[in-house]
């Protein structure tokens, strides 16, 4: 095996185009209580999740808890990565009432950290951006007390964007590079791995005391040495928090999963995180960008875990 793969004795199941490939044991999801009851929830209020719509492995566990990752700004993206489930079309307009209904939603819930994403509207001249914005400014007026991350598009690079939802004041600006460089044109042809880099650090020099936040999928094909290089790539653009998981193929029309990495792996690149100087990494089999979103904020802060 080439140097620069992960080590044969901590690699897990190669895919190989001959044979099935087995899953792991560790990437076997446990089903969990309360999904129903949380889904129910959000289908009074209308909304959508990225837990859902993504097909989240995790999305039952998080439930339960509750928590969920409300996905605003419609169901269609414009554009189609190979790893998403996101249905990919024509999106239809801004709903002005989704903004409250998220709100009201979270205080329903008893939500004490809300993750807000979307899907990609390069139809819109902001990318959405002045929605996410209203949708931070009406969790508050609703939960006075909430933690709010944003997880946003790149919005194509537009600065002014960027700063709609830094001037909102969410506690957490994460925007997810997903996989390392070379894989761009494959997995993510619509997107450019500079221009991520660069909303993360122009988003941190431009809010220094918001915390920007990461995350990759490992198992699309990468190498250690290209996962390295990202890691980084993200510390150099003062990203503070990093989530590394296992990419889990959501349907056979999308990217087939090249390998599940054991979880030695994952565990040594979070210790690599750490040393590179990351106030927290997230790094296993099952991590996702908003799974306990609200314990990694909390343990960077010192405050009490949600229990």
């Amino acid at each position: 095996m080439d140097k620069k793969k992960y080590a044969p004795h901590c690699s897990g199941v190669r895919n190989d185009s001959r044979v099935g490939m087995r899953l792991p044991e560790w990437v076997k999801v446990k089903n969990s209580v309360g999904l129903r009851d949380t889904r129910k929830l959000l289908r009074s209020f209308g909304l959508a999740t990225v837990c859902e719509e993504a097909k989240c492995p995790n999305r039952g566990e998080c439930f339960s808890i509750p928590s969920a990752a409300f996905m605003i700004l419609g169901s269609k993206c414009t554009r189609n990565c190979a790893f998403c489930a996101v249905d990919s079309s024509l999106p239809g307009p801004l709903d002005q009432t989704e903004p409250a209904r998220v709100a009201m939603a979270a205080r329903e819930m008893g939500l004490r950290y809300v993750v807000i994403t979307s899907v990609t509207r390069d139809d819109l001249h902001d990318g959405g951006a002045g929605h996410f914005a209203e949708t931070v400014s009406s969790i508050r007026t609703y939960v006075p007390r909430v933690k709010i991350e944003v997880l946003t598009p790149d919005f194509n690079g537009n600065r002014s964007s960027i700063d709609s939802v830094l001037y909102a004041k969410p506690d957490v600006y994460n925007h997810n590079v997903e996989t390392v460089s070379r894989l761009y044109p494959v997995v993510r042809p619509s997107a450019e791995y500079r221009r991520s880099l660069a909303l993360l650090e122009y988003a941190k020099k431009t809010a220094p005391d918001i915390y920007t936040k990461s995350g990759l999928m490992l198992g699309l094909g990468e190498n250690l040495d290209e996962v390295m290089h990202a890691l980084r790539d993200l510390r150099n653009a003062g990203c503070d928090f990093v989530t590394i998981g296992q990419y889990l193929r959501p349907s056979r029309s999308n990217h087939p999963v090249v390998e599940y990495i054991h979880p030695g792996i994952f565990e040594k690149l979070r210790l690599a995180a750490l040393s590179m100087g990351f106030k927290y990494a997230a790094s296993g089999p099952l991590v996702r960008s908003s799974m306990n979103a609200e314990n990694m904020y909390n343990r960077v802060e010192r405050l009490p875990l949600h229990q």
